[in-house]
């Protein structure tokens, strides 16, 4: 089993390490042939606007939107959590359209802004994550389709998903946490082999929970 992460800009390196510090083979995604046979993708942050024009220069639009539509997983982390967006705050067309979500860019401020933060989300374990947050989006509205996957102490989003599809705002990658990484190569493996992985099925159509034994584990191994 293969997964991808789309290295045509931004924090690329650092999700492929850490999938691969998980025993899972990570492919650099570049052309639309690279998408062949990956059973997931994971979309690093980065800045917005230029992943908006390479996508587009390299014709990955189409392939990823595909790739999607299949049912393989989709991770996407700060900046990718614009892209997968299906309606961007300042008017911006979306890139590809995956979560029914209207997202807003910078919401924390500049850089100097950034902040680290202890955060609940239960479908990777008890543990709270420890999350990295750098100019990073925030989710202004949640389709009715979309499950929301964590919030701050405020309520304002930070993570959600519909169907295959994750949004995230923070960087797991940078914190050395591996448990959103285990979710994507669990639902990976059931994408590519199904009954192989160890997700179940909810009780809203097409959404997903992981029930690996890792799951349960602390924020990084």
């Amino acid at each position: 089993m293969k997964i991808g992460v789309l290295a045509l800009h931004g924090a690329f390196i650092e999700h492929i390490h850490l999938l691969e510090s998980i025993g899972i083979e990570a492919v650099k995604i570049r052309l639309p042939e690279d998408l062949d046979g990956v059973s997931g993708l994971i979309i690093p942050g980065g800045e917005s606007t230029t992943m908006r024009k390479l996508t587009a220069r390299w014709g990955m639009r189409e392939p990823i939107l595909g790739l999607a539509a299949k049912g393989a997983p989709i991770l996407g982390t700060c900046a990718g959590m614009i892209v997968v967006a299906s309606e961007i705050a300042d008017g911006d067309e979306p890139v590809f359209p995956m979560i029914d979500v209207t997202v807003r860019r910078n919401a924390f401020g500049r850089q100097l802004d950034s902040f680290e933060t202890e955060l609940s989300m239960p479908v990777v374990g008890d543990t709270p994550i420890h999350a990295i947050f750098i100019r990073a989006p925030i989710i202004e509205r949640v389709g009715p389709g979309v499950e929301t996957l964590a919030s701050l102490p405020d309520g304002r989003v930070v993570a959600v998903r519909q169907r295959n599809v994750i949004a995230i705002s923070f960087h797991p990658e940078l914190a050395g946490e591996t448990r959103i990484h285990r979710l994507i190569a669990t639902m990976a493996a059931d994408f590519s082999e199904p009954g192989e992985g160890t997700v179940v099925a909810r009780t809203e159509p097409g959404i997903r929970r992981d029930a690996s034994p890792g799951a349960s584990r602390g924020r990084s191994e």
